[in-house]
This record gives C-alpha cells, sequence and structure tokens, in this order.
C-alpha cells in the first residue's frame, strides 16, 4: 500500500488507417493526460487498422520490462477494418472483463445506447497492463478520468493495479 505516487512507464498506441502525428487528437488527449497525472510515455505510435501489425508493435511493448500499461486507442468498434480486439485477444494471458463492463457503463449517460458498439476491453499479458479503448477522443477521456487514472494511482483505495504489479509474474 503506497502513500505516494508511482509513476508507471505507459506506451501509446493508435489504430487507424488515416490519422497522422498532427491529426491524432485521442493520442494526444491520452499521452497529455498521462504526463499530466505524473507517468512517464514509454512510447507513442501510429499503426494502420491491421491485426498483424498491431500485434507487432503491442508484443514489442509486452516482451519490454520497461513498458508496464500499454493503451491503445481505435480499432475497437464492429467495422470490417475494427481488429484491435482480435489483435490483442491472442496475446493476453488474462482478461479483465470488468473494464469493458465499467467503460460501457459509465459512457452510457453520455451516449446511451451506442455504447454497445464499443468492445473496449483490458488485460494483463507478461505482467504489462493493457487497455483498448475506442478512437474518439470522449471515449478515450472517458476511459482515461473514469477508469484508468484512478487505477493507476498506487494511492486510490480500496485497490488499484498498481499494487499488483509486483505480482503480475507469479
Amino acid at each position: 500500500m503506497a502513500d505516494q505516487f508511482i509513476p508507471v512507464r505507459i506506451a501509446l498506441l493508435t489504430v487507424s488507417d488515416s490519422r497522422t502525428e498532427a491529426t491524432d487528437t485521442s493520442g494526444k488527449l491520452l499521452g497529455d493526460r498521462l504526463t499530466e497525472a505524473g507517468h512517464w510515455l514509454a512510447e507513442k505510435v501510429i499503426v494502420p487498422d491491421d491485426i498483424y501489425q498491431i500485434r507487432a508493435v503491442v508484443s514489442r511493448w509486452i516482451a519490454d520490462e520497461t513498458v508496464q500499461v500499454i493503451i491503445t486507442t481505435g480499432g475497437t468498434g464492429l467495422t470490417g477494418r475494427d481488429g484491435t480486439p482480435e489483435a490483442i485477444y491472442p496475446l493476453l494471458d488474462k482478461e479483465i472483463p470488468g473494464f469493458g463492463e465499467l467503460f460501457r457503463r459509465v459512457s452510457y449517460p453520455e451516449i446511451k445506447t451506442s455504447t454497445l458498439q464499443s468492445r473496449a476491453l483490458a488485460g494483463v499479458a507478461n505482467g504489462t497492463y493493457l487497455f483498448c479503448l475506442p478512437g474518439s477522443s470522449g471515449a478515450c477521456r472517458t476511459g482515461w478520468d473514469d477508469l484508468i487514472q484512478d487505477q493507476l494511482d498506487a494511492r486510490h483505495r480500496p485497490c488499484n493495479l498498481v499494487d499488483l504489479m509486483p505480482r503480475l509474474r507469479e
């Protein structure tokens, strides 16, 4: 149980066929939010909606002992090109089903039944947390502000994900 904030190293992946560094508002929002919270941005990458390119980047980060958290934005919808969940599921050691459930619950007051189109998910792979958020900046704001931020703060009670980090590879 920490009395002080413990910064974690977070890698960000934007999944998009059209966004560039200049137009990636969701990736910028997440990068700004995590650094403002006191965390470290390990790396930020943009890849097209291609499950193999997504897996390649995420697999590299999972294998990197210095990356503790991976957040993706984009590719969680229902169209033919949306493949982030399909790219990520096979990499997970454990899924955190409550994340997607809670994400849809906290999104409901703002977007009503449209939240059922979100395939937001989270899990753990090789001791690394993964969070997959939709591509809109509003969804990224909701995901970070209402869910991820508190769970990545070691001072958050009654419990948080940072406290579990030393035990993830048991």
